[in-house]
Parts: C-alpha cells; structure tokens; sequence
C-alpha cells in the first residue's frame, strides 16, 4: 500500500500565492518578518516588487494591507495566527473589518500543531475571535488541495477573509477536481454514514475520517463532514446531516469556545436541536512538545477523537 502523501497547509499557501499571482496581477502580499515560516517566501522569490516585508509589526501590516487594498490591489497579509488575530486583532477589526475592505489574512501556525514553540504561540482562540468580526469570512482548509482552493475563493471574494493554516504537514484527502467544486460557505460529505454526524475542519478532518473507520469495527456508522467555511457556515448541509443521523460531534483543533462546535451548536440550538459533543481543546492552553505528540495527548488524534466519541455514544 503507497504512504499517504502529506503537505503543510502553510507550504500550500505559499505555492498557491506564487501559481495565481500571473492572472491575478494585482495580488500582493505583506509579511512580518516571517516569510520563510509562513511560506510567503515563494511568492517573494518570484515576484519580488510585489512583496513587502513590514518587519515584527503585524498591526502597523494588517493597516498598511488597509491602505493597498482601497487601490485596487488585493494584499494578503501574512504571519502566525497569534499575531494575526491575537496582537493585531484591533487593526484588523477596525481598520479591514469596520469598512469592510478587500483584505485577504492568511494565519499560518494555529493551533497545538505548532509543537515546541509553546502555548504563547500555539493560537486556539484565532476561529473565535475572527468570527466575530462582522462581514469576516473565515476558512480552515482541511489538506494541501483544499487549502489552494481557499486562497483562490478568497482572491475572488470581494470583503476581507480570514484563512487559517498549520505547521504540520497533514494527509491529502481530496483530489484535484475538488478544487472546482469548493464554494466559500459550502460543506462537503466526506463520507456518507447513518449513526451520527462528525463535522470536523482544519487538520482535524482526517482525524475524523480515522475516528470513522475505526468505528465501522463496531458497526457505527458514522457520517464525515468537512466544514471548511466557518463563517458564513453552511447551514442546509448542517441541519440536513444533523436530521438524517440525530446525533452530531464537532472536531476542531481549536478551543470548544467559539470555533467550530460553537457555529454548529447555533445552528442545531435554534433551527434544529440535536444530540452533540464538541471535541477540541476544553478551556485551557497549550503546551511545549513534538506536535504529533501533544495532537495524541490532547486526543485530537484518529484515535483520540474515535474514544471521545465512543465515550459520547456510551454516556
């Protein structure tokens, strides 16, 4: 059997910069001082007077981002997820945001998947806090073809979009002609199922597709949704995986507060009230050590989220 092929989001990201900027001459990215981790550094390699370095001042880069953006160009502002939604969530609420300008954020490094840098830098509130941004579309692609699918979408839309992407290179799931059918806001079943619904996102999503096959041996037959697009969530596919198997888990590797098991839980709570368990983080920080490791600890895992869920279904 061939291994499974593995990219990071954030190498995605980069390329992806570097393969649209021809047909889209008024892409430009912005960086803080980080362009070899966030993978930005690919673009500048290849275009050169369309990269600008703002140095370790990501709130000074997201108003500069502003400032292009009412110019006609459309700049993707670049760094770690803490700096991008934690040290300049002001900027970016208040200066992309509040007007509503065409400013793409491209938030490499979230999550306990950072690995040895720690909890000051490994961001679990960054879905959170960008959700609550009025008019902010936020997207935590799942593999190397969704996260290509994720910038291209956002070159598209007109009006600022978060993207969240990792350190850790992760499994590819989807193929190549996925790429035409991702639609911002827009699920997709992963793998059908009757017993209970996983919505995953982010990293997490090939955890869930693990959890499942794990729990075919127990014959439970579990449903794999992949939700990409935080906000604006899809709401038809949610309500309609929701009613179909009557029982929902959420996976995200972010904090339970906020990210994802808050949006479907608004959606199941008002519309369609259902069963669930949110899996992710529970109200605390990260931690300092291997990024494969603290995933395990933190039960995030295939095998994490396949006991979390048996303990749901057991309760």
């Amino acid at each position: 059997m061939s291994e499974v092929k593995k990219i990071a989001t954030r190498q995605s990201y980069g390329e992806a910069l570097k393969e649209y900027a021809e047909a889209y001459p008024n892409l430009v990215v912005l960086d803080a001082d980080l362009a070899g981790a966030t993978k930005t550094g690919i673009f500048k390699a290849a275009y050169p007077d369309r990269f600008y370095d703002c140095g370790i001042a990501e709130g000074n880069m997201m108003a500069i981002a502003a400032g292009l953006s009412t110019t006609g160009l459309i700049p993707f502002a670049s760094t770690f997820a803490m700096f991008a939604a934690g040290r300049a969530y002001e900027q970016v609420r208040n200066s992309i945001g509040y007007p509503h300008l065409n400013v793409k954020i491209g938030a490499t490094h979230a999550g306990i998947s950072v690995g040895e840098d720690g909890a000051s830098h490994q961001c679990l509130e960054d879905l959170a806090l960008m959700r609550e941004i009025p008019g902010m579309v936020v997207m935590n692609p799942a593999d190397d073809v969704e996260a290509r699918a994720a910038v291209k979408a956002a070159l598209d839309y007109v009006g600022p979009v978060y993207i969240r992407f990792g350190r850790m290179a992760v499994p590819v799931i989807n193929d190549e002609s996925y790429k035409k059918s991702f639609r911002i806001g827009k699920g997709q079943v992963v793998k059908e199922g009757r017993d209970l619904t996983i919505f995953a996102t982010g990293i997490e999503v090939a955890a869930a597709i693990d959890a499942a096959k794990a729990l075919a041996n127990d014959g439970i037959d579990a449903e794999v949704v992949n939700i990409c697009t935080i906000k604006p969530i899809d709401e038809e596919l949610v309500l309609a995986s929701a009613k179909k198997t009557g029982k929902v888990v959420t996976v995200e590797e972010h904090s339970v507060i906020g990210g994802l098991g808050s949006a479907v839980a608004e959606v199941l709570s008002e519309k369609a009230p259902t069963l669930m368990k949110r899996i992710g983080v529970y109200d605390r920080f990260g931690e300092s050590g291997p990024a494969a490791e603290l995933i395990h600890k933190y039960e995030l895992d295939g095998e994490g989220v396949y006991k979390q869920i048996k303990a749901f279904l057991n309760r």
